[in-house]
């Protein structure tokens, strides 16, 4: 991905358990906007492909290794930031290898899309959550 200094690059994923929970983590407190629920994933490195940073990023986060054919783009979302605008990339991923372990964040739970509207989560995460809610009303042959 080409370098923009506008834009800030980001990926992440709606990682998704059979009975419909998606995983989320709390921001770490030496980080901006710490405390508040987010799906894990983070920045695309230059010289990256959107589904290649995210699973990197989620072995580094939550130790699970996911293959880049298991991230499946859902939708994505538009954020002014002090200096530049955010753009997040949300993927879904219903199959990956390992248990999920809040590996830099001090926090992870399971939640329903339901339970996720009653969450504080960053002003760009929140609109997914009703692209995921839609999405798991979708019958279960139009997703894997």
């Amino acid at each position: 991905m080409e370098k923009n200094p506008t834009m800030l690059f980001v990926v992440a994923a709606a990682l998704i358990r059979p009975d419909g929970k998606i995983c989320l983590q709390k921001r770490p407190k030496n980080k901006a906007m710490a405390g508040l629920w987010e799906f894990p994933g983070g920045k695309v490195e230059a010289d990256e492909a959107p589904a290649a940073a995210l699973a990197r990023e989620l072995d580094e986060e939550l130790g699970i290794g996911v293959e880049s054919s298991s991230l499946t783009p859902l939708t994505f979302a538009s954020q002014p930031l002090a200096d530049r605008n955010l753009l997040l990339l949300l993927y879904t991923c219903h199959h990956w290898d390992g248990e999920v372990s809040a590996l830099e964040s001090p926090e992870l739970g399971w939640f329903l899309p339901s339970e996720m509207k009653l969450l504080q989560m960053p002003p760009a995460d929140g609109p997914f959550i009703d692209a995921l809610t839609c999405y798991l009303e979708r019958p279960s042959a139009e997703h894997p």
